[in-house]
């Protein structure tokens, strides 16, 4: 009879041994104000939110880790072990759109990630005097970010404006809002309202335009040629008047 390989049981070990490591693995998992999976959370200007990660699963002591977008946050010792929490305090409008992700220190692939959806309304006020040269452009520019996204609107002397083709152009994106008036005319003074709506509030800013009369353009080169006849004329008088300086001295 063959002798029996030495091999079959050393084999064996490693493979029951991965498999039971991967069967822990795959039963720890992290929870972030009790969501296991990747969420996003409404929040308002001002009030403070707080993040509380937590392993579950787990019969030992795990390290947590905290990340704002890709910076990891400074937490202290005894805010890492099994248990972390964070504070954003307060939330302002460059919190909106920022993930904050909850990460497991041994194996970061154990992650829960939060979508922060801050909600706040236009910041949009006050008012701007702009004086124009007659038949030169002129842009008007209002500051429309807001969440939810704003309504927007302009208005001259508050009544809706008219936009004629090829004499105004309106640019608009989630945060600008732009108006463009080509080669202003005197019939274009007045005051423009940019008004930005949005379910959480409105705002507006005013500006008063000033067209002033065309100034009058010399033409370089008519200037640069009076500024040579004007300098030969005066050596010439030099030149000719040299014998009458040369005797008074």
């Amino acid at each position: 009879m063959a002798p029996r390989s030495s091999l079959a049981v050393p084999c064996e070990v490693p493979v029951l041994a991965i498999c039971f490591l991967a069967c822990v693995a795959t039963g720890l998992e992290l929870s972030v104000n009790n969501h296991a999976a990747d969420f996003s959370l409404s929040a308002m200007l001002g009030p403070p939110i707080s993040l509380s990660c937590l392993v579950q699963n787990s019969s030992q002591a795990e390290e947590l880790l905290w990340y704002r977008g890709d910076g990891q946050v400074d937490l202290k010792d005894g805010n890492k072990v099994n248990v972390s929490n964070i504070c954003v305090s307060p939330v302002t409008e460059s919190d909106h759109g920022v993930t904050f992700t909850c990460k497991l220190a041994r194996d970061k692939s154990v992650q829960v990630s939060v979508l922060l959806d801050v909600q706040f309304p236009p910041q949009l006020s006050g008012e701007e005097t702009l004086q124009i040269e007659e038949e030169k452009d002129v842009t008007m520019s209002c500051n429309a970010k807001s969440n939810p996204q704003a309504q927007t609107a302009w208005y001259k002397n508050n009544n809706s404006l008219t936009l004629e083709q090829n004499r105004y152009r309106l640019y608009q994106t989630s945060e600008v809002f732009q108006l463009s008036i080509i080669k202003v005319r005197k019939s274009d003074n007045g005051t423009y309202t940019c008004v930005v709506k949005s379910p959480l509030g409105e705002g507006r800013k005013d500006f008063h335009l000033v067209v002033e009369d065309k100034k009058p353009v010399f033409p370089k080169e008519a200037i640069i040629a009076a500024v040579v006849v004007v300098t030969v004329t005066v050596l010439f008088g030099i030149v000719a008047r040299k014998d009458k300086i040369f005797k008074v001295w």
